[in-house]
This record gives structure tokens, sequence and C-alpha cells, in this order.
């Protein structure tokens, strides 16, 4: 359920794109992510920062968008967000000594020290990365492309560095010796 409505908006943007435009698109966006963080608040009680900071960019670069009725502004805001989280977790790690990655996930698995790090860094490279293939995306191809390449080149990208993540740290996990 978590994954279905972190993806909501992101559908609702692809759908409204294909639909109508990209304006309809971004104003369905900022609607579907204010109604996530409401349902989240109300049904679960709390909102993650990260999820706060994403309704900031959103409204930030999607109510420029609609005002400037410009769309560079929202082919923006994938890079940005995945620059803040990239650069949260190399802050957390360099200014107030804190792997955020352990601080999030400790409770799911047993690491070593050198893992977190590691874990920690890819995703910091892969979060710089990705925001520099959206734009790439964005500002050489057609519209269109950027938005299909935002929903399956973006999520498909993050599941193969998903795999690949889980792959390195398969060396890691002990064996369940009660089956």
């Amino acid at each position: 359920m978590k994954l279905f409505l972190d993806f909501f908006p992101i559908v609702l943007f692809f759908l409204a794109f294909k639909a109508f435009d990209i304006y309809v698109a971004t104003a369905i966006a900022i609607v579907a992510t204010v109604a996530q963080i409401a349902w989240l608040r109300y049904k679960v009680g709390r909102v993650e920062p990260m999820q706060w900071v994403s309704l900031g960019v959103i409204v930030l670069f999607g109510g420029a968008t609609l005002i400037a009725h410009d769309e560079n502004f929202i082919k923006w805001k994938p890079t940005v967000l995945y620059w803040l989280m990239g650069g949260a977790l190399l802050i957390g790690q360099y200014v107030f000594k804190r792997n955020l990655l352990r601080s999030l996930m400790k409770a799911q698995m047993e690491l070593p020290d050198n893992a977190w790090s590691f874990m920690l860094h890819s995703w910091a490279a892969f979060f710089s990365v990705m925001g520099v293939v959206n734009l790439w995306v964005a500002f050489r191809f057609e519209t269109e492309t950027w938005v299909n390449f935002k929903l399956f080149g973006g999520i498909g990208l993050m599941v193969v560095f998903v795999l690949l993540q889980a792959a390195y740290l398969s060396r890691y996990m002990k064996e369940d010796s009660s089956s």
C-alpha cells in the first residue's frame, strides 16, 4: 500500500499528461501530493520529512510552472528532489556524523559499518546521477519523452539500482536457522 501511495502522484501526473497536457498534469500532481500528505497525516498520524520536502518542491516548481506557463520549472522538480535526497545523506554523514540510511533501516537489517557506508555513498551517487539524467532527458528530448522517462525510466532505473544494492548486501545477510 505504501508503494502505491508513494507513486500515486507520479502515475496521476502521467495519466493526466496523456489525457490533457503538461499544465493539467502539473496541477493534478500538486493536488495528488497534497491529498497524499493529508491522507498520511490522517491515517498514519505522521508524515516523513522527505514527504514534506517533496510536497514543498512540487508546490514550488509546479506552482511556478502554472503561474509562468513554462514547463521547464516542472522538469527541474525531479532533479531538485534527487539532489536534495543525495545531499541530505551526505550532509547527515559529514556534517552531523550520522548515517541516515542506518538510522532509517537498522531495525530491518544488521550490517557492518563499511556496508552502511557503502550503501549511503552509493545512494548519494545514484541520486546525483539521476538528477543529471533527468535534466538530460528533460532538455534534450520532447516533453512527452521526458514524461515517459519520469514514470518508466526513473522507476526502472530505481528498481535496477535496488536489485544491485540487494545483491551487494546479500553477502551480509545471515541465514535463518529456524527453518
